[in-house]
């Protein structure tokens, strides 16, 4: 063989061999499965059929639950902030400060979720080489303050309604999540006149995956719907007030539906893991029947009807079908679920509580490692030398099990023990019960208890410089706005150095 030619050979086995490790790096890629995680804004089981409920059809929700995985003890914590914290952090609120709900971009003061001090699962992903997107609601920063605070927060693409603005002149118009919706994205914040916020929202989403479905996702949807004002919807635009909150339960079923038909279309749906879940039980003036039983809504209650949220996980091929598990799961387990799914490495510059439940969800397991499950927090917060502070200093809470549930006062003392399996409506407190089995989880449930801190956190984060939007002096708070109107000044402090000055762990 003349050397020409033995030097023409070797570059092409070369070449194939880079090649088919090029190849190789693009298939192992694209086996990363997405996942698209749906939360509904303030609902309980007793409006999804799935789960019992007679007062309303739920069908798509429906087929996701009897085609996947759905789970019977899911823990949300009761009220909007403490949950949407705790899920992206993997902390409960007594460790992540967010024990009280509290919406920034209404109260101000220069309060936020600041993602250089706390954890953010869409961070963490996104650097595993995910493309990252969240639609719909936020409210714990005033993008007026902080307009790239989705990025900061781990998101490439966002399309979120604002939420409720104090002062300036988008004050009203920011109230409207549903018709003349008041949005955030990338291009500014504006009113979309005519259209219906949940639509744009999914539009959003369905364009983000047309655009980035050859590379792995991670969508976060809460979703508004049904959360109050009740309003009709573009699918029953003539229902009378009374009906209103069924129909609103009903769009989020069609709009479940129409991301679904998206998935097929794009022929990724069977490498989708999808988790869809509730954010808290319903709110207290709504009552559903379920399982012949009447249930008022317990939205900022520690019953079952407030924590145990819907919870169902979905992928043909990968989460086993028709299954309905026992399995204790709550809100800080998301963070580490989702980065396991995602095989991105966790921040070790924080502590999570949350433990990955991947090997339930993907079949190799039939329970979690979890024997307890926690949830507490809601209520205003109030501000303390201007920043937001927990309301007590040991914020009352559940533990619970698979058979019993140990409320627990502001001293840290247990009050009640429930055996929820035979007490449905928690009526029966057996704190004085001599049952053997009783003492013992009372017992268990005070060793856990134990274990953590006496005093909660609260919110770690940077205050923006303050000076205030005008508007009446009855309103509840000040707004903080740095520097020039719209955007907030970032003083240069890490981490490290907020924590090392203010003595927080």
């Amino acid at each position: 063989m003349d050397f020409l030619r033995y030097l023409t050979i070797v570059f092409i086995a070369t070449c194939c061999v880079s090649c088919s490790g090029k190849k190789n790096e693009e298939t192992s890629e694209k086996k990363k499965p997405n996942i698209l995680f749906i939360m509904l804004d303030d609902l309980g089981k007793e409006w999804i059929s799935a789960y019992g409920a007679q007062d309303v059809k739920t069908p798509n929700i429906d087929e996701l639950a009897r085609t996947g995985m759905m789970f019977e003890n899911a823990y949300s914590m009761p009220q909007c902030t403490p949950s949407r914290i705790t899920l992206l952090t993997g902390q409960y609120p007594w460790r992540n400060g967010w024990v009280n709900h509290y919406d920034v971009p209404r109260l101000g003061h220069g309060g936020r979720f600041d993602p250089i001090m706390n954890p953010s699962f869409a961070r963490m992903i996104r650097d595993a080489g995910y493309a990252t997107c969240a639609a719909g609601k936020w409210q714990i920063n005033d993008f007026r303050l902080e307009p790239d605070a989705m990025v900061n927060a781990g998101f490439d693409e966002y399309c979120m309604w604002t939420g409720g603005e104090n002062g300036g002149s988008s004050t009203k118009a920011s109230q409207l999540r549903y018709w003349d919706p008041y949005i955030h994205t990338k291009e500014g914040s504006k009113t979309y006149i005519g259209e219906f916020g949940e639509d744009i929202f999914s539009d959003f989403i369905i364009d983000f995956m047309k655009k980035n479905h050859e590379k792995p996702m991670m969508i976060y949807y809460p979703m508004c719907l049904p959360h109050g004002p009740l309003t009709t919807t573009p699918a029953e635009p003539d229902t009378p007030k009374k009906d209103q909150h069924e129909a609103m339960t009903r769009y989020t079923d069609i709009i479940l539906k129409k991301l679904l038909d998206a998935l097929d279309d794009l022929k990724i749906r069977d490498n989708t893991i999808i988790v869809w879940t509730t954010d808290n039980g319903t709110g207290v003036g709504q009552i559903g029947r379920r399982n012949d039983r009447y249930v008022r809504g317990g939205k900022m209650h520690l019953t079952e009807n407030g924590l145990n949220a819907p919870f169902i996980v979905n992928c043909p091929g990968t989460v086993p079908e028709g299954v309905v598990t026992d399995a204790l799961v709550d809100f800080t387990d998301l963070l580490p679920t989702f980065c396991d799914l995602a095989g991105a490495p966790l921040d070790k510059n924080f502590t999570y509580d949350g433990h990955s439940f991947a090997p339930l969800i993907l079949g190799k397991k039939t329970d979690t490692d979890r024997n307890w499950i926690m949830g507490l927090g809601g209520r205003f917060a109030m501000l303390v030398n201007d920043r937001i502070t927990s309301v007590q200093e040991f914020r009352d809470r559940v533990i619970r099990d698979k058979e019993y549930k140990a409320y627990v006062d502001t001293t840290a003392h247990i009050y009640e023990i429930i055996d929820f399996k035979n007490d449905p409506d928690e009526q029966i407190n057996l704190i004085d019960s001599d049952n053997p089995k009783i003492q013992a989880s009372i017992k268990k449930f005070q060793d856990i208890l134990d274990q953590f801190p006496k005093t909660d956190n609260s919110p770690i984060y940077h205050q923006l410089d303050t000076s205030y939007y005008d508007h009446p002096a009855a309103a509840l708070n000040k707004v903080a706005l740095g520097g020039k109107k719209g955007a907030a000044k970032s003083l240069p402090v890490t981490r490290e150095e907020y924590l090392e000055k203010t003595g927080r762990e």
